[in-house]
């Protein structure tokens, strides 16, 4: 097992249930007239519905796509879709969301990319280090280590973060910052601030 994937298998062991998801999806398929009917076809030779066949067809072409730049141990074969279906999908829309960062960034959408942008410069949301720069100790934490993400934060702030990377709401209302004094230091600290403190985090 790779890092990537011993960091999903972490934080899953730490959480509790999940969210509320409904059993199925409606999804609208466009087909032209001739696959329409060839896939008609082929649904009554397996005895099963179209939407049923469609599914099926759908779950066995994840093993054939794979995921653009990421290579098995740095070896030329991709992983495909199939074989990180376990650890990209989660019912919580936030950790599957940081699971796509870590395990499949090329996947990314515009939108997707300004919500991490949110996610990745908000020091609240992160486990890091004190850091000596001379003239003061700052807080310093590393984004290209999706995990690191304090999940419980982020899953507390996930509407404000899709508000603030959709320019519906400014970023200093939703992430204001404010000077705390936490054991003799003192930090910056986005809102809202949490009282727990721990030796990980400087919140």
């Amino acid at each position: 097992m790779d890092d990537k994937l011993e960091a999903v298998e972490r934080e899953k062991g730490k959480r509790g249930g999940g969210g509320k998801l409904s059993r199925s999806e409606t999804v609208t398929v466009r087909l032209d007239p001739k696959l329409n009917y060839l896939c008609e076809l082929a649904a009554r030779a397996q005895r099963r519905t179209k939407s049923s066949f469609i599914e099926w067809a759908i779950e066995n072409a994840l093993s054939a796509v794979g995921i653009p730049g990421e290579r098995k141990n740095g070896a030329g074969e991709l992983w495909t879709i199939q074989e990180r279906s376990v650890d990209l999908w989660d019912v919580d829309e936030p950790d599957r969301f940081v699971a796509l960062v870590a395990l499949a960034p090329s996947l990314l959408t515009h939108d997707e990319q300004m919500i991490w942008k949110v996610i990745s410069t908000s020091p609240f949301l992160w486990r890091g280090s004190w850091i000596d720069d001379g003239d003061e100790e700052v807080w310093s934490w590393n984004s290209d280590k999706p995990f690191n993400v304090i999940f419980d934060r982020l899953r507390d702030n996930w509407d404000s973060i899709k508000r603030v990377a959709e320019g519906q709401e400014p970023r200093s209302e939703n992430f204001a910052l404010k000077i705390k004094m936490v054991r003799g230091k003192s930090i910056v600290a986005a809102k809202p601030f949490d009282s727990d403190l721990d030796d990980d985090c400087p919140f």
